[in-house]
């Protein structure tokens, strides 16, 4: 072989390795495209996503607008999320319930007191002053009927209107056409009734023709003397409140409610209520009434619950229990009270999608009732919902999303456009190298135990010269 052949089979070997290297260069680095990638585990590359912003997608990979490498998502990762494995998921105890549909009805509980029905509560006083001639209700607590009497005031001034009545039912008896006379009557007849005065009283006044010289009180209702404001001789004004009755027949428990609640009651909506004076007894009454304000104290409504009460069991300042039934009923998606965490402006729920694999999701809530939440946006029927342990997994999956913006290394990224100018293509350096950088220039002081020494060698030389 001569050295032309030798020559061109040379060149052709080198033109081949040339070739092969081109082919190389620009064709088997080339970056797969997402639609038929898969990975080593067999998953298919379904886009790419900013590492810094998850909502930025692309079907291509490329660069950011900040510089950095899209990351690929695969097939199943799609929602995010974090993978646990399964016997860790079983230590930390995830339990789970399904997002269903029910019919949400607010039950309110709260705390009551006992107290009078105002409208049946009396005053007993009167109209004259006396002096007190017999007490028969003479303490109180004392149950009195309507018609009982109470006491018996003397007054000089009833004495003289019954013996004016006296006077005018003779003439009016003597001469019955005459008009003076039948004026006179009236008048008297009317001044006794403005005072109180029965009509049994006026017509035994009438039958025996003689004044008595006292006037009994009777009681206006049937009920309790709550009230004594009288002795036995005492003496009386006119207008002075002698008795207070109570009606207990019904009686008024006023519950507290808090202003959230307040949307949910209605009057005449029914209230059950117990009391540990009767244990295991629910009693029934109705809502009568809602205060139309509010106690800034407490910031609660106060409503009106009113119970027949017969048999006189519940007393006035007793505390109660009230439940209150909202005749509201709200029908739609609802998951547990317990499986939602409240972080100030959101609220989150931890949703298993099977496999280990979990997802924190935002939602929208309603109203909290029997131990559900009202979901108004955010979970569907039949989506499995985690109850407990979801703490863990929403900090896990905060961690994993964290982590994601950060560069395999574990350093934030940091491009060299995002520095500011001068800066750019300037490598970072270590702190110790920061430090020896900072001392570069500077004259560092020499050991101070040699310069004595050098003195004194020189002295002795200096002193030996001028010698």
């Amino acid at each position: 072989m001569n050295k032309n052949q030798i020559s061109i089979l040379v060149g052709i070997v080198l033109l081949v390795l040339v070739v092969v290297g081109v082919y190389f260069i620009f064709f088997s680095t080339k970056e797969p495209s997402s639609e038929g990638t898969s990975t080593a585990q067999g998953k298919r590359i379904l886009y790419y996503r900013d590492p810094m912003d998850p909502t930025m997608r692309s079907d291509k990979p490329g660069k950011s607008p900040m510089g950095m490498d899209m990351v690929p998502v695969y097939e199943g990762e799609e929602g995010g999320g974090i993978k646990i494995d399964p016997t860790t998921v079983q230590n930390i105890g995830v339990r789970y319930e399904t997002a269903q549909r029910r019919n949400l009805s607010k039950t309110i509980r709260t705390v009551g007191k006992v107290d009078y029905d105002e409208r049946k509560l009396f005053y007993v006083n009167t109209k004259i002053s006396g002096w007190i001639d017999k007490l028969y209700a003479d303490y109180t607590g004392k149950f009195v009927r309507k018609g009982d009497r109470l006491l018996e005031i003397y007054s000089p001034e009833l004495v003289s209107a019954e013996e004016e009545y006296i006077i005018a039912l003779k003439y009016k008896n003597a001469d019955s056409t005459q008009t003076g006379e039948q004026e006179l009557y009236r008048r008297a007849h009317r001044k006794l009734m403005y005072w109180d005065i029965s009509h049994e009283q006026i017509q035994r006044l009438e039958a025996t023709r003689q004044p008595e010289k006292t006037m009994a009180l009777v009681a206006p209702a049937t009920g309790v003397i709550v009230e004594k404001n009288v002795l036995q001789g005492g003496n009386i004004m006119a207008g002075t409140n002698l008795y207070k009755i109570a009606d207990l027949s019904t009686v008024w428990v006023n519950a507290e409610v808090y202003e959230y609640e307040v949307p949910f009651i209605k009057v005449g909506q029914r209230a059950a209520v117990t009391l540990a004076y009767i244990p295991g007894k629910v009693i029934a009454g109705r809502v009568s009434y809602i205060y139309p304000y509010l106690n800034p104290d407490t910031r609660t409504v106060r409503v009106r619950v009113e119970i027949p009460n017969p048999n006189f069991a519940l007393k006035p300042e007793m505390f109660a229990t009230v439940e209150l039934q909202s005749p509201v009923t709200i029908t739609a998606v609802a998951v547990p009270e317990q499986a939602v965490i409240h972080s100030g402006e959101r609220n989150v729920v931890v949703l298993s999608r099977g496999d280990g694999r979990f997802e924190s999701r935002d939602v929208k809530l309603g109203v909290l009732a029997d131990g559900y939440y009202q979901v108004v946006d955010g979970v569907q029927e039949g989506e499995k919902i985690v109850v407990s342990s979801q703490f863990l997994l929403d900090s896990e999956s905060n961690l994993k999303s964290a982590l994601q913006t950060m560069s395999p290394n574990g350093e934030l990224p940091m491009d060299s456009a995002s520095l500011p100018a001068g800066r750019q293509g300037m490598k970072q350096s270590s702190p110790n190298e920061k430090k020896l950088d900072s001392m570069e220039g500077m004259d560092m002081p020499q050991d101070k135990e040699e310069k004595p020494a050098e003195k004194n060698e020189s002295a002795p030389l200096h002193k030996n010269h001028s010698k």
